[in-house]
């Protein structure tokens, strides 16, 4: 095992990101890497073990006994290159580099383009990373630098501001009321189309909450992604959830039931302390309170 003792760093976070995703092609998606590159480098480690890692099969690729042995100590060395890469890139006091934004799919299309292109006027030398996705990345990891999310973090060594919270309402689009008229009471919307999520259980939970007796199937048509769920309420699939700031900004949206009490959705601006006291982060940070100020009630 002495070809062991000068291991290369990239080996081992590729075979993490193999363990956790249990494929070639989503590690490579997760490494921002291809699927040959990650299965040459996991066969790369096998042959510095000379043993497997993991047992190939149609649904994937599962860790053999001597991979899940030898995961804890790899995540040991995750966590000691991410301490170092933070430590290191909080040491930096240059104004210019690269701030890494993470905010989920709907914000990244609607909220978050108006307000980086502002942060690049304002400073030219800093460059943009925005990560669109409604998993939640980790700062700690240094997958982003800073995080706009719609709930209270709850990592340690994090900074999290509450910036306020965003109302939502009910939106349809006209050719849809034209068509099918609009509901006058909450009990009226049972016979109306509905827009809901599909394996997202969130807007059942908290209509029931709410004292309606939601079921899935009162929602013809579902889906996950936030984006194409506004996109199919603007086209006239039925009556559907958004931000209202948003929902009142687009043409041919009418309000539904305006005065029905549904619950904000909170802002929260997170990064990890150290990085947070970096002078590019907190530049982009204080651009990012102002910028996302319109959207909050």
């Amino acid at each position: 095992m002495d070809n062991l003792k000068n291991i290369d760093w990239s080996l081992v976070r590729t075979f993490l990101a193999v363990a956790e995703t249990g494929s070639l092609t989503a590690a490579a998606h997760k490494l921002g890497s291809s699927q040959p590159t990650v299965g040459r480098q996991v066969h790369a480690l096998e042959a510095l073990c000379a043993a497997e890692l993991f047992h190939r099969h149609a649904r994937g690729l599962e860790l053999t006994d001597l991979g899940a042995a030898l995961l804890p100590e790899a995540h040991k060395m995750h966590d000691a290159m991410s301490t170092f890469s933070i430590m290191a890139a909080g040491a930096s006091q240059a104004h210019a580099g690269v701030v890494r934004i993470t905010t989920s799919v709907f914000m990244a299309q609607y909220a978050l383009p108006q307000i980086v292109a502002d942060i690049r006027r304002a400073e030219p030398d800093i460059q943009i990373e925005l990560v669109a996705t409604d998993s939640t990345e980790n700062l700690l990891f240094r997958e982003a630098d800073i995080a706009v999310r719609m709930y209270r973090p709850t990592q340690l060594d994090m900074i999290a501001r509450h910036l306020g919270d965003i109302s939502l309402g009910l939106f349809v689009s006209e050719q849809y009321a034209q068509h099918k008229g609009l509901p006058k009471t909450p009990d009226d919307l049972e016979h109306f189309d509905l827009i809901g999520y599909d394996r997202n259980e969130l807007m059942i939970q908290s209509m029931r909450e709410a004292g309606w007796p939601v079921t899935r199937e009162w929602f013809n048509v579902r889906c996950d992604n936030q984006s194409a769920y506004w996109a199919l309420v603007v086209a006239g699939c039925g009556i559907g959830f958004c931000q209202s700031n948003i929902a009142r900004s687009t043409p041919g949206m009418v309000e539904v039931l305006p005065g029905l009490p549904i619950p904000d959705l909170p802002v929260w601006l997170t990064a990890q302390q150290t990085m947070r006291k970096t002078p590019r982060v907190s530049r982009v940070w204080d651009l990012l309170v102002d910028g996302l100020a319109p959207f909050i009630s």
